[in-house]
């Protein structure tokens, strides 16, 4: 069936193009984007002038718990978070239980993702058997099952030698390692940032520089092995830094940004409710020099990706002392309002350099389909409101979990539309745009 969008303002900064176009759609794929296109037998879709027509966002960086914690999340409840969030794909992580270090755990994923229906799921499978940091997974059985790249994420890559060699072998399939970058020693037992606030409440607090001397090791290694390594939730300026450094050397070295580390610090540890453990993640919320410096990588290029973290936990395993409590917080749902509302509409960041962030360098990094509305491209799109006006609200949220620091938060701007291979997934009804 065809479909013609006509009327948005489409924004596709791999096509170079930013302005008034139709958006003519043939069953999964797009055919062409340009000015006043005719129907030609396709059924119009009327878009208004107010709404923005992108390609599909795409998260790189979501726990989807399944197999194994069903009672968080699960590869259904995520994805139909997902597209309730503008997100047409995400990635998720291996830490389930069992983890994903083997081509059976990665098919049960897709075969949830396939049942679902909903956002396309790509699976990123572990660095380690285990993700113990002993023996290397068998890279080649998890990329020819559906992997996209490699990582140990909730812990970093116990090894440099293991790091190395891993690197090396993903590099042969063009797979980027994505590292938690941590140096556990330097961390320790913490639960919080190393800082004022933190020893004000009496929590064990972690420096900025256990996370960049991660960094530091991962640019090195990729510098030596030629292959792509990416920081997963950068949250301090040394990790920025370092990043820069090796940018500027010709490293193949990328990174994230995670919402909360570009919207929040370490402030709300104590207000507005002290010891709130939807506030307490890993890597912390740092004070505010380094969520300036989050700002600033957002702004002038250095970062390349916005990606959610979205790690969802039952509200009992939060409701507990913070100390006992997990890292973590959802993420899917609040991510496209928060970056429009603290990015966009505060002039750091023009609407082209967002779309960027959620979705050319995300398939760019894991050489996954779509980034853009090409003629060929999957039909995979979001459509923004830029001016709508949000009010999150935890116990509406389509994910299974609900915690969230943002519950009550009042933003400009939210999600219209979401369309998969073609297929309308999600439908804002507060937009209310018919027959799409």
């Amino acid at each position: 069936m065809k479909r013609l969008l006509k009327g948005g303002r489409v924004v596709d900064p791999a096509s170079g193009i930013d302005g008034r176009h139709d958006v003519l759609i043939d069953g999964d794929r797009i055919v062409r984007v340009g000015p006043d296109l005719p129907a030609d037998g396709a059924e119009v879709v009327e878009i208004p002038a107010s709404l923005v027509v992108c390609p599909g966002f795409i998260d790189m960086h979501v726990h989807l718990r399944e197999p194994g914690q069903e009672h968080k999340e699960t590869v259904a409840t995520g994805a139909a978070a997902a597209v309730a969030g503008g997100f047409t794909a995400v990635a998720c992580m291996p830490n389930t239980s069992p983890v994903n270090d083997n081509a059976n755990v990665t098919a049960f994923i897709l075969a949830k993702a396939a049942e679902a229906g909903l956002a396309r799921v790509y699976p990123i499978g572990a660095v380690s058997r285990g993700s113990k940091g002993e023996l290397l997974a068998d890279i080649a059985e998890l990329k020819q099952a559906g992997c996209v790249a490699i990582t140990d994420d909730g812990h970093p890559v116990a090894t440099a030698l293991l790091m190395r060699r891993a690197m090396e072998y993903a590099g042969m399939f063009g797979m980027p390692l994505i590292e938690h970058c941590e140096d556990p020693t330097l961390k320790g037992d913490a639960v919080a940032h190393e800082g004022y606030h933190a020893a004000a409440l009496g929590l064990r607090g972690m420096p900025g520089a256990a996370e960049a001397l991660g960094v530091e090791r991962g640019v090195l290694l990729s510098e030596l092995t030629g292959s792509a390594f990416h920081v997963a939730h950068m949250s301090a300026r040394v990790s920025l830094r370092a990043v820069r450094k090796g940018k500027e050397a010709g490293v193949r070295v990328t990174c994230e940004v995670a919402p909360h580390h570009f919207t929040l610090t370490d402030e709300s540890l104590a207000s507005p409710i002290p010891y709130d453990t939807n506030v307490k993640m890993n890597p912390p919320l740092r004070e505010v020099a380094d969520r300036d410096a989050m700002l600033a990588g957002l702004a002038d290029g250095s970062v390349d990706a916005i990606a959610t973290d979205h790690a969802p936990h039952h509200y009992d395993e939060k409701k507990v002392e913070f100390d006992r409590a997990p890292f973590g917080i959802v993420g899917l749902e609040t991510a496209v309002s928060l970056a429009l509302d603290r990015l966009v509409h505060t002039g750091l960041v023009r609407l082209p350099r967002l779309v960027e962030l959620l979705s050319v360098n995300p398939a760019r990094i894991l050489r996954v389909a779509g980034g853009t509305l090409a003629a060929g491209a999957p039909a995979d799109i979001t459509i923004v409101a830029p001016d709508l006006k949000v009010r999150i609200e935890a116990a509406a949220l389509r994910s299974r979990s609900k915690n969230t620091p943002f519950d009550g938060w009042e933003l400009r701007g939210g999600v219209a539309a979401t369309l998969v291979g073609g297929r309308t997934v999600f439908v804002n009804p507060a937009i209310g745009l018919k027959r799409l």
